[in-house]
């Protein structure tokens, strides 16, 4: 038999040698989860091309560092339209109206990066 490249003999067979490719330190945070979620239920085509493609972990930083960047930024923006109570003197109004405004912030981001784009 033929010795072919990238392939080892053992007995009879001839395996193909498999070389991975490095894995970034990157950890990935709740939009990128959320994200892996969401493609695994409701689109395994897309997630499974991916995977096979080795463009699953590239996609969901990319998604992550957009949405940390986004929720920032609409934070801002309905923090100038809705400010928060004092928060010296009713700490836990302040506590409420913060993780409301987040909540809000973040519904929005995963509706536009998430549920929208997965429509197209």
């Amino acid at each position: 038999m033929k010795k072919q490249q990238n392939c080892i003999p053992m007995g009879d067979y001839f395996i193909p040698t498999i070389e991975l490719t490095p894995v970034e330190n990157k950890v990935l945070n709740k939009y990128g989860r959320i994200c892996r979620a969401f493609l695994q239920e409701q689109k395994p085509m897309l997630f499974n091309d991916l995977v096979l493609t080795e463009k699953l972990f590239p996609y969901l930083y990319n998604i992550q560092e957009v949405a940390a960047k986004r929720v920032e930024i609409i934070m801002e923006e309905l923090l100038k339209k809705d400010p928060p109570p004092n928060k010296k003197i009713n700490a836990m109004a302040w506590v409420k109206h913060m993780n409301m405004l987040k909540a809000t912030a973040e519904e929005i981001i995963l509706r536009e990066l998430l549920y929208e784009e997965a429509m197209i």
